[in-house]
C-alpha cells in the first residue's frame, strides 16, 4: 500500500489513478475549487484532526474553568435557613395535598364537598359587607351604629391587606385546587394569605369582644372561625401555611381595627346618622 505522501504518476483525472495527501497538508486545490470553499478556511478545516480535536478537548477539560456563578454556589453550599425554608415548603406542600380530601367529587370525601363550599359562603367577604351594612341601617341605637360602622370598616380593611399581600407575594394555588369558588376577584388567583381565615379570626374576636353571647354561643364563634380555616385546606383552595398565617394576621388585623376605632361623635359626623342618644 502506497504511504500518504505519495502520489501516483500522470494526471488526476485518469482512471485507477489516486492522489494521497497528509491529513496536515489538508486536501489538495482542486477539491477545494471545486467544492467553492476559501482555500485558506478548508485547509484549516482539514488541519483540525480528530487527533487534535481530542486533546484540545482533554486539555479543556483538565484546565481550570471560569468560577461559577453566586447562584450556582449557592445551590452548591445552601445556607441552614435555605434548607430550613425548601424543607418547611416541602412538607407544607405535601401535607396540603394529603388533607385535600374534598378537592373534587372524586376524592376521598368528594361527598361532603357541598357542605365545605356552604362553610366558605359563610366566610366570604360579600355576605359578611352586606350583612354589616343591613345591620348598620336598621340599627336604631348610637352603640349599634358604632359597632357595625366599625365592623364594615374591618372587613373593608381585611380586603385591602388581604389583597395588598396576595399582590406581593403572588402564591399560586395548590395544583388540585378547582376554581370554581363563589364571587372571585382578580387576586384570588393567588393563594397567600387566606382571606377566609384572616376574615374569620378578626370578626370571631370582634363579635366575642363586642357583643354579649352566652358561653355557647362563643363556643360556637370559635368552632365557626376553625372550621372556615380548615375548609380552606379539605377543599384544596389553600396550603396549611395560607391558612396559619391567615389566622395570626386576622387576629393581629383587630389591634388595628382598635386602635381606628370610630366613636359616636365621629359617626355622627361622618355618616350624618341621629345624634348619640342621651
Amino acid at each position: 500500500m502506497p504511504s500518504p505522501k505519495a502520489k501516483s504518476s500522470g494526471g488526476s483525472g485518469g482512471p485507477g489513478r489516486f492522489e494521497f495527501t497528509s491529513l496536515s497538508r489538508g486536501p489538495p486545490p482542486h477539491l477545494l475549487q471545486r467544492q467553492g470553499s476559501d482555500p485558506a478556511a478548508a485547509r484549516l478545516r482539514a488541519s483540525e484532526s480528530p487527533t487534535r480535536r481530542r486533546g484540545s478537548g482533554s486539555s479543556t477539560s483538565s484546565s481550570t474553568g471560569p468560577p461559577l456563578p453566586e447562584e450556582d454556589c449557592m445551590r452548591l453550599n445552601p445556607s441552614f435557613l435555605g434548607i430550613a425554608l425548601s424543607s418547611l415548603l416541602a412538607i407544607d406542600l405535601w401535607l396540603s395535598k394529603r388533607l385535600g380530601v374534598c378537592a373534587c367529587e372524586d376524592s376521598a370525601w368528594g361527598s361532603v364537598r357541598p357542605l365545605m363550599k356552604l362553610v366558605e359562603v359563610t366566610g366570604h367577604g360579600i355576605p359578611w359587607l352586606a350583612g354589616a351594612a343591613y345591620c348598620l341601617y336598621k340599627s336604631d341605637s348610637s352603640a349599634g351604629q358604632e359597632v357595625m360602622l366599625n365592623l364594615l370598616m374591618a372587613l373593608l380593611l381585611d380586603l385591602v391587606l388581604v389583597g395588598v399581600v396576595k399582590a406581593l407575594v403572588r402564591r399560586r394555588r395548590p395544583t388540585h385546587n378547582r376554581m370554581d369558588m363563589f364571587a372571585t376577584f382578580s387576586v384570588d388567583r393567588y393563594s397567600f394569605p387566606s382571606g377566609h381565615a384572616t376574615r374569620a379570626a378578626m370578626c370571631a374576636r370582634f363579635l366575642l369582644t363586642h357583643l354579649v353571647l352566652a358561653a355557647p354561643l362563643r363556643v360556637l364563634v370559635l368552632l365557626w372561625a376553625t372550621f372556615v380555616g380548615c375548609s380552606r385546606v379539605l377543599l384544596g383552595r389553600h396550603n396549611v401555611t395560607d391558612v396559619a398565617f391567615g389566622f395570626g394576621m386576622g387576629y393581629c388585623q383587630y389591634n388595628l381595627v382598635e386602635m381606628l376605632w370610630m366613636s359616636p361623635a365621629t359617626l355622627h359626623s361622618l355618616v350624618g346618622l341621629t345624634p348619640p342618644l342621651g
